[in-house]
């Protein structure tokens, strides 16, 4: 099953910008913000969420998240 945690997720520091920036490997629009780690891989996670479901909303192939635990 696929969860948000399911997805590779990159935060790193901006040194531009003075925050850190969080991206995500299967959504290559998709980017967001914080001043900590955990808060720029929440921000993500929320825009992953969003991105979903306006996906299966419109009836879009949703992204199969690329890393593989098994």
């Amino acid at each position: 099953m696929t969860t948000l945690d399911s997805y590779q997720y990159i935060i790193f520091w901006s040194d531009d910008d003075q925050i850190f920036r969080g991206r995500v490997t299967e959504f290559p629009s998709l980017g967001a913000h914080g001043d900590t780690p955990d808060e720029a891989l929440a921000q993500i996670k929320k825009a992953v969420q969003g991105a979903i479901e306006l996906m299966q909303e419109k009836g879009y192939p949703v992204p199969a998240p690329i890393r593989n635990d098994r």
